[in-house]
């Protein structure tokens, strides 16, 4: 096929590569070493480069030749050879976990730089050109977080949102929203934006010794929107993983019975709206986009009506019969909550506060908290995408990956969230991955662009290769196919042209 000639720049990709060290092997598809591959877009034609992060993490397990750092679902143990005091004082070291710098999720950029991004307080400088891995950066040094997400938002003036998980500092839980700026002083500019990070303000949570877990959170225009769900890290257990020999995964426990908290801050004044909104449990990875109307905040999310998504992604549960034995018990959702900010404070009790045309509710409660039901959208999506222009504005289209029963995705789609009408782009034992959408420079609607996702086949005939779809009318515009094993991955980014080339000058 033929590209358009406005695509010019580098698609990134990170996600988990390598599984097996010399003789050990990691139990969860995703601790695995991350590898990067990039797709660069250059006068009609696409060059491909993968790579593996030299995370600090990646360097000591090469050079001990087995697993030697922990990840989330893979406890590693020190030197079998080593006197007993060396391990007694291993064990006591693991109690606060040092966390790894294998960030094998996502992509972030952070002032003129690029990042490869984990769940930990970890992040890695790369090069978006060559790959190359550059410095360690360590949040918990500019701010007090432990964990921190892979997903940020980006302001209009390129500043970073992102959240993390203080664990039990000075006597308390609570997740920190902070923002990292796109730019330093003039008179600073050897000096890392980091060190202008600004906390935007912290929400206690629910529990001292159980914090939820989240991996994204949304945006609108005045608002930032943090869900606490029922599924929870226990930090005591955290703490004596290392000594009972188990992972961290086996730390986190979901509560069906228990609610969902919706948190929502106002960015201007940094405060947390004070009335109560709940729906039921559920647990969500994705956020996919946010706005508001008419007094009330719309959300639309991913969730999932248990948490057996990640048990899937143990390697045992991969092996070739995998279509067959990994089903999901639960599909995933797309749901829209739509939640009256301003409503009038004498309604009855019992009454449904949302006045927008929608079947998503938000019922007065006796004491005064406000339960949320949604309006489901569409079943079977994940890895939402949209045009991020659109970002914290009333939108339509979301590009996602289709999964139907098993976990692994089958099909990209495009789903119009205002006529529920979906197109889709599959083919026999292609796998996608998470679709990105890109606009054309002189995009006049929303879907003015292309659509771009890596494709891995289990056709031993058929090479791997990176699609472009017309974004308007899913058709194929192009594909390269890349004669190497490429992976499955995560996430990603489209850096254009003219941004790629500002950081190499």
């Amino acid at each position: 096929g033929q590209l358009p000639t406005w695509l010019q720049g580098i698609l990134l990709r990170n996600g988990p590569g390598m599984h097996t060290i010399g003789e050990s092997r990691y139990n969860h598809w995703f601790d695995g070493l991350a590898l990067l591959h990039s797709f660069t877009f250059k006068n009609g034609e696409v060059y491909y480069r993968s790579k593996y992060l030299r995370s600090d993490t990646y360097n000591c397990n090469i050079e001990a030749n087995r697993i030697v750092v922990s990840e989330f679902g893979t406890m590693a143990y020190p030197d079998p050879c080593k006197n007993i005091f060396a391990k007694a004082f291993s064990y006591l070291s693991h109690t606060i976990p040092e966390f790894t710098d294998n960030c094998l999720i996502n992509i972030m950029k952070a002032g003129d730089d690029f990042y490869a991004t984990g769940e930990t307080n970890f992040i890695r400088k790369i090069n978006p050109q060559t790959l190359e891995t550059l410095e360690k950066v360590d949040y918990s040094k500019y701010v007090a977080v432990n964990l921190a997400t892979s997903h940020p938002h980006y302001d209009s003036a390129g500043n970073v949102l992102n959240m993390g998980t203080s664990i039990v500092d000075k006597g308390k839980t609570k997740y920190v929203l902070f923002k990292i700026p796109s730019s330093v002083p003039e008179r600073e500019k050897k000096k890392s934006c980091f060190k202008h990070l600004e906390v935007v303000c912290s929400i206690p949570s629910h529990s001292l010794l159980h914090p939820s877990y989240y991996h994204s959170f949304g945006l609108s225009e005045n608002y930032i929107i943090f869900i606490e769900q029922p599924f929870r890290l226990d930090i005591v257990k955290m703490a004596t993983a290392y000594i009972r020999g188990v992972n961290w995964a086996s730390c986190l426990a979901y509560n069906k019975d228990d609610k969902t908290w919706f948190h929502f801050i106002d960015r201007k004044t940094k405060k947390e709206v004070s009335t109560k909104f709940y729906t039921d449990a559920f647990v969500v990875f994705h956020h996919i986009n946010a706005y508001e109307e008419d007094g009330h905040i719309i959300f639309d999310l991913i969730s999932y009506a248990d948490n057996s998504l990640y048990d899937m992604f143990y390697l045992k549960n991969l092996g070739k019969d995998f279509e067959e034995n990994v089903k999901l018990t639960s599909i995933p959702t797309c749901k829209r909550f739509v939640v009256p900010l301003q409503y009038d404070k004498d309604a009855e009790v019992g009454s449904n506060l949302v006045r927008l045309a929608s079947t998503a509710t938000a019922v007065k409660e006796k004491d005064g908290n406000i339960y949320c039901q949604p309006e489901v959208l569409c079943e079977g999506i994940e890895l939402p995408h949209i045009n991020y222009d659109y970002n914290g504005k009333k939108y339509k289209y979301v590009f996602a990956t289709k999964v139907q029963w098993s976990p692994v995705p089958t099909q990209i789609a495009k789903f119009n969230t205002q006529t529920k009408e979906m197109l889709q782009w599959g083919q026999n034992h292609c796998w996608p991955s998470e679709p990105i959408f890109v606009p054309s420079p002189d995009a006049k609607e929303e879907d003015d662009g292309v659509v771009l996702t890596c494709v891995v086949t289990s056709d031993p005939k058929e090479a791997p290769f990176l699609l472009v779809l017309d974004a308007k009318t899913f058709t194929e515009l192009g594909r390269a196919t890349v004669n190497v094993d490429m992976h499955l991955d995560l996430h990603g980014m489209f850096i254009p042209e003219r941004v790629v080339k500002t950081e190499t000058e």
